[in-house]
């Protein structure tokens, strides 16, 4: 059957790019996209003449990418072990830190060669068996041989099927088929790759080629399709945190696009509008930072307290030091010391529980 425009036929799905995507145009949509294309232009010059703070962003968010994408799938190791892996300073101990050095591996790959990495499925089964290259099974590098089901555990321990995703037997066409659409709709240029990037991981995921692993390699892919549009936000601030820490919002999304997906009669624009969501949020986050530094005017102090009064709600000492990793730990403390004398900064909990909260009331 020959092809026309961005349409592959799978045995019931339609990939129609162009038809879903001109769908999507709403103005909150649209308005996502200008967002997005603004803060992408005032980073480039950013990016080019900060490599030594960048460097530092870098590392906190390796260190949380893999930590979030894991925990979203219940794989988790205390928060010194998962540093560590991610630094290569030891060894996996267990399963769960196996599957979690996996992902340090691939996310790197992807950081220093998103250019070298095409979206095929020949590509996307290496990554996979890299993902799972230190756990000794053979799971990795293979799409599934058996039928599979997307499910919820309700908390009286009963399951709910969400969704039935496409056969196993189906699955090496309907990949094939998947990313010689996306290839197509690429080369549209009346199709911005900021929408087109999830609805890819949303077909992805309805496919489910994998008997284990699609959750964690639909976010390594999120990343290899924003990387090589040249969006680079998610290299320095976590998108996978960003996700991790709004699950139930990313799995509701999920659901209401999925339904009626076989059929081609689903609507993609809930998860659209997440994934655009939580983009933008990664490049706000960047550029507030970017602002900071910027100032020259401020010392480390002040921009301690702008980080602490920019954010709304409680944070930890840790958070605030990530937000600032050019600055010292003991240069933290005394600026968190002086404002809560002046009375600028509230202290809340004590010990490991302790949070620190900007107090309006003095403003």
């Amino acid at each position: 059957m020959m092809m026309l425009s961005a349409e592959v036929r799978d045995m019931k799905r339609i990939f129609s790019y162009k038809e879903r995507y001109e769908k999507l145009l709403t103005p909150e949509i649209v308005s996502f996209l200008s967002t997005i294309h603004e803060h992408k232009g005032r980073q480039a010059l950013f990016i080019e003449t900060q490599a030594d703070f960048l460097a530092e962003l870098l590392e906190i968010a390796k260190i949380q990418s893999t930590e979030a994408s894991n925990r979203i799938e219940g794989i988790v190791t205390t928060h010194e072990r998962l540093k560590n892996l991610v630094r290569e300073k030891t060894t996996p101990k267990n399963r769960s830190e196996r599957e979690i050095a996996g992902y340090r591996d691939v996310l790197a790959t992807i950081h220093e060669s998103y250019d070298f990495i095409p979206v095929k499925p020949g590509m996307i089964l290496q990554l996979h068996r890299d993902l799972y290259k230190f756990s000794g099974t053979e799971s990795g590098g293979a799409f599934k041989h058996t039928d599979n089901v997307i499910a919820e555990k309700g908390v009286d321990g009963t399951e709910r099927v969400r969704f039935t995703p496409v056969a196993a037997w189906e699955t090496p066409e309907a990949m094939d088929r998947l990313c010689d659409a996306f290839h197509t709709a690429l080369r549209d240029d009346d199709i911005d790759a900021l929408v087109l990037m999830p609805m890819f991981v949303l077909d992805f995921l309805c496919i489910h080629p994998f008997h284990d692993g699609n959750g964690r390699m639909s976010r390594l892919l999120t990343l290899l399709l924003l990387y090589r549009a040249g969006f680079l936000a998610g290299k320095y601030i976590s998108i996978e945190k960003q996700i991790a820490d709004s699950k139930e919002s990313y799995y509701e999304a999920l659901e209401e696009s999925s339904a009626g997906w076989h059929e081609g009669k689903n609507d993609d624009l809930p998860f659209v509008r997440y994934m655009l969501g939580v983009t933008t949020a990664a490049y706000r986050e960047l550029s507030s930072r970017m602002e900071l530094l910027a100032d020259g005017s401020l010392p480390k102090t002040g921009r301690i307290r702008e980080v602490i009064r920019r954010t709304i709600g409680r944070q930890t000492k840790a958070e605030i030091m990530e937000k600032c990793p050019d600055i010292s730990k003991i240069t933290v403390e005394r600026a968190l010391k002086e404002m809560m004398d002046s009375g600028e900064v509230l202290k809340i909990g004590g010990g490991r529980y302790t949070w620190y909260v900007w107090n309006g009331e003095k403003e």
